[in-house]
């Protein structure tokens, strides 16, 4: 299905948390093993960057960042905050918009499409930028995941069900 919509060299790029509730609600998980070979099967892939914030305290972790850099893909991680929200409240933070946003701009000159994992709206002003350069632009999300902005932008908007069959994890 991807094939049909990227031109020239593609540079993926997946907000691994935005990903991580989207499985959640979906109720399937993907596997990244499969992904990049569906990646690198439907397109010229050049890179594939992943962003997921990470606890040193769960060193189960680092089995899955080893299974990605085994793969072929680009980790960018941080330690993940500890936010306190109220008395006895606290929240996890990972944010990488800043990171994804700053590694798209230095890259923006070797890819010819952009994918996209992630339905955030807050990505909508870069992927406007990289559309305005003459790049296109590919959204895979899922439905309730995938921000009204981002589809609007995006020359095209895949649906992680569509491609289910080619990514799910196997028990």
């Amino acid at each position: 299905m991807l094939s049909k919509y990227v031109k020239g060299k593609v540079y993926v790029f997946i907000d691994a948390a935005n990903i991580f509730y989207t499985q959640k609600s979906l109720g399937w998980r993907i596997s990244y093993e499969k992904l990049i070979k569906y990646l690198n099967q439907s397109c010229v892939l050049k890179k594939v960057f992943v962003y997921t914030a990470i606890d040193s305290k769960r060193p189960q972790q680092k089995k899955f960042l080893d299974m990605l850099e085994i793969n072929g893909y680009i980790i960018r991680t941080k330690e993940v905050k500890k936010i306190r929200v109220s008395k006895g409240l606290y929240e996890w933070k990972g944010d990488f918009d800043v990171e994804l946003t700053m590694d798209i701009m230095d890259s923006i000159k070797k890819f010819d499409t952009l994918v996209l994992l992630s339905g955030d709206s807050d990505f909508a002003p870069i992927i406007q930028r990289v559309k305005k350069q003459g790049k296109k632009i590919i959204i895979v999300s899922a439905k309730n995941h995938i921000s009204r902005e981002l589809i609007l932008i995006a020359h095209k908007y895949i649906n992680l069900k569509k491609i289910r069959a080619e990514i799910e994890f196997a028990k």
